[in-house]
């Protein structure tokens, strides 16, 4: 078995979703801890493994690829069976799978960073426009959804994998998707089918823990 090195800051929605991957393959990952919020992602010897240094990282003796949903894709085509459901061989369904990727990567992903992550730099939530980007997001989520199980098709894939990583990320926050049914009812679905969901969900209320801690401390010294 090769060594995999998992370069991750495990509260983030890209590195929990290869921990879901890498249990779905029953694989073992070696988590190496790289704190963004404290410059680790800067410091030398990380990028000269990864010069855009980005997280996740996979290290897998010696080939270094990052990108999560690369990671991904590479780790079940290298270590999952053959043909295997989470991707298909089938050109058709492979390409649904990359687009539902592709969609989370360059709209839901990139509508959920703007709106919800500035609020751990600045302790806020982005703006009005943001927001509308991230129920736009949803929306299109919800018509891909209707009439089916998972993302791509009648079959968990690695789309299902990301997508699930990216939309629990909204459980530290109070926002309300059940008017966005299919996506609330894939939802409630895909966590009880998903291997490592446990693991995820622990993740996500740590890192809920940690926002509020945050919060509190900022609170704090504004009152001071």
């Amino acid at each position: 078995m090769s060594s995999l090195d998992l370069y991750n800051f495990p509260m983030t929605p890209a590195s929990r979703a290869i921990q879901m991957v890498a249990k779905a393959l029953g694989l073992e990952l070696n988590s190496k801890l790289i704190n963004t919020m404290e410059g680790d992602q800067l410091k030398p010897e990380f990028v000269k493994i990864n010069p855009q240094h980005t997280i996740p990282t996979l290290v897998d003796n010696g080939f270094a690829i990052w990108e999560s949903r690369a990671i991904a894709v590479y780790l079940v085509e290298k270590y999952g069976k053959p043909d295997s459901p989470l991707y298909p061989k089938d050109p058709q369904k492979r390409a649904l799978i990359n687009q539902r990727l592709y969609f989370d990567m360059g709209t839901l992903y990139e509508a959920m960073t703007k709106y919800f992550f500035p609020v751990f730099r600045t302790g806020k939530l982005g703006d009005q426009e943001a927001l509308d980007k991230v129920n736009s997001a949803f929306g299109f989520l919800n018509t891909f959804l209707e009439g089916q199980d998972f993302v791509a098709g009648n079959q968990l894939t690695v789309a299902d994998i990301v997508i699930l990583a990216t939309i629990s990320t909204v459980q530290m926050f109070a926002f309300d998707f059940t008017k966005f049914p299919n996506v609330e009812r894939w939802f409630n679905n895909a966590q009880k089918v998903t291997p490592g969901w446990e693991q995820n969900i622990e993740t996500l209320k740590q890192a809920k823990k940690f926002l509020d801690d945050m919060k509190a401390k900022r609170e704090k010294e504004e009152k001071a």
